[in-house]
């Protein structure tokens, strides 16, 4: 799939909910269904800053494109950071760089977080961001 079929689908997957609960515990299912990081990986550089909760991401550039793997200690964040790196995990560099993640405020995500949350949502943006700038 490509990055706008995979923001697409997942604009469909949170439009099918009516209910922000819904929408929670569909995130809540993707931290489920997130492979928890190895112990080994995380590390300090890994961490995110400004998430209230922990959240490590890693990446890995091959064959042009980038690959994600992360985990969180609170399970709502690690929903969030798994729907992320779901839709940016395989695109290139430029791709991620050059998005506008604009699909967060399609589906509503931001503005239905707690202060603190939203804070941590813009901070895996801008590391996805700055990872995808770097390794250009």
């Amino acid at each position: 799939m490509t990055l706008d079929e995979k923001k697409q689908q997942v604009i469909e997957d949170f439009s099918s909910y009516d209910e922000w609960l819904d929408k929670y515990e569909y995130l809540i299912e993707l931290g489920k269904g997130l492979d928890a990081l190895p112990e080994e990986k995380k590390t300090e550089d890994r961490l995110i800053k400004g998430c209230q909760s922990r959240v490590w991401l890693d990446s890995e550039l091959k064959d042009g494109k980038l690959f994600f793997s992360a985990d969180s200690d609170a399970i709502i964040t690690k929903g969030i950071i798994s729907l992320l790196i779901g839709i940016y995990s395989g695109a290139t560099p430029q791709e991620i760089a050059a998005d506008d993640f604009g699909f967060v405020e399609e589906i509503g995500l931001r503005e239905n977080l707690s202060p603190t949350r939203a804070g941590g949502l813009a901070s895996m943006i801008q590391t996805i961001k700055e990872i995808a700038e770097n390794a250009e």
